[in-house]
């Protein structure tokens, strides 16, 4: 029995608007530690989407690393309350005795709103997690260190250019990797590994 075809169907263009949103994305400029790129975005999520991920590098030893996608339905989302919808992670290495700290997840939450607000990106809608995940080694693997990572699940409803949503996501990813902030009047500027070019 022959296998039935399904037939072929053109992708559907994507709205100026989303065309616009996604060169906001790609526009956004993060710090040299941070090495950006596009991935493959779900497809299921939302009619459009695009995604990056991201590594945070210093001295050669990766300490964080994040993806962000941006979400677009244009018949709207109620549970959005508008059409775009920004799904970011982060995940950090942490000194292990910062994860007994109880304020820990509290704090993890406010360095995203706090650098939302810092990079003038409006949102609403926001919710997510902050996951604390310790592990010890035993038995054959016992000489190996105590290790700690900080994990950050949100989303927001973005309003305005969408290159501010990006770039406090960036700044959440150092925050998180333990990162100084950049001193105020000092404009970031990506390295050639920082923005490891578009697909």
């Amino acid at each position: 029995m022959a296998a039935r075809q399904e037939p072929h169907r053109e992708p559907t263009p994507s709205p100026e608007e989303f065309r616009v949103a996604v060169e906001q994305m790609l526009g956004a400029r993060l710090r040299p530690e941070v090495a950006c790129e596009e991935m493959p975005a779900p497809q299921r999520i939302a009619p459009f989407a695009s995604a990056l991920s991201a590594d945070v590098t210093v001295d050669g030893a990766e300490i964080g690393t994040g993806r962000i996608v941006l979400l677009h339905d244009p018949a709207g989302n109620d549970a959005w309350g508008g059409t775009f919808r920004c799904v970011a992670y982060v995940r950090a290495e942490i000194d292990p005795e910062m994860v007994t700290d109880p304020l820990l997840a509290g704090v993890g939450w406010s360095w995203l709103t706090e650098a939302l607000n810092a990079h003038g990106a409006a949102f609403a809608a926001s919710s997510g997690t902050v996951t604390k995940v310790a592990s010890e080694s035993f038995g054959g693997m016992s000489d190996e260190a105590a290790t700690a990572q900080l994990e950050i699940r949100a989303s927001w409803t973005p309003a305005g250019d969408v290159a501010a949503h990006v770039e406090a996501w960036g700044e959440l990813l150092c925050t998180a990797s333990g990162l100084p902030p950049v001193p105020e009047g000092v404009t970031s500027m990506p390295s050639r590994r920082g923005q490891r070019g578009r697909v």
